[in-house]
């Protein structure tokens, strides 16, 4: 354990959900999937995970992105998305910061079939004690990852084109990895065959 356990610190999701999604041809975040498009279901996810706050990164799909209405949900655009991953993972960063967050629990827009009992658990291990949180999925690491906020900045500064948040974790002596396989899986979206149709 690297800090003291404190179950009253305010968590917030941030959702990556910027890019273009050339492979699948529209920007994967307005890809409507089972009756909510997939930047709906990831808030969810992280609404019914635990988290205090969501914050939706867009990009691509700035405008008409369709969203439940929500005191906890805030959307926040990247003018810089065509950059990559990184730099909406520091926007991310920033909003949750500017939101008074404690910690933060990132995933992609693209994971539809993430569980959130993957998010309580990953929450649970922060409370417990662990600054930095990964879910793995027959021990292969995935999303969600949670990030203490004294890592925010660390995590921002090794930030790379499409990398994300990959580097900073392979550098990291402590993530504290949490099994979430029989929560859901970690498949992603990446062109229109991998959605089943109705």
């Amino acid at each position: 354990m690297d800090r003291t356990p404190d179950v009253e610190q305010r968590v917030c999701g941030i959702v990556l959900a910027a890019g273009a999604g050339r492979r699948f041809g529209a920007p994967k975040a307005g890809i409507v999937f089972e009756g909510r498009t997939l930047a709906e279901r990831a808030a969810a996810l992280l609404l019914g995970g635990g988290c205090d706050d969501v914050v939706v990164v867009t990009g691509a799909l700035a405008q008409g992105l369709r969203l439940h209405s929500s005191a906890n949900l805030h959307l926040v655009h990247n003018p810089l998305w065509n950059t990559g991953m990184a730099s909406s993972l520091r926007a991310g960063l920033d909003a949750a910061a500017e939101r008074g967050a404690d910690a933060a629990v990132l995933t992609l827009v693209d994971l539809p079939w993430i569980g959130p009992e993957a998010v309580r658990r990953v929450i649970a291990r922060h409370r417990e004690g662990a600054s930095v949180v990964a879910a793995t999925y027959d021990g292969r690491r995935g999303h969600p990852i949670l990030f203490a906020r004294k890592h925010f900045a660390d995590v921002a500064a090794s930030a790379q084109g499409d990398s994300g948040a990959r580097r900073f974790l392979a550098a990291h002596p402590t993530v504290a990895d949490v099994d979430c396989t029989d929560t859901g899986r970690i498949d992603d979206v990446d062109v229109p065959a991998d959605l089943p149709g109705p």
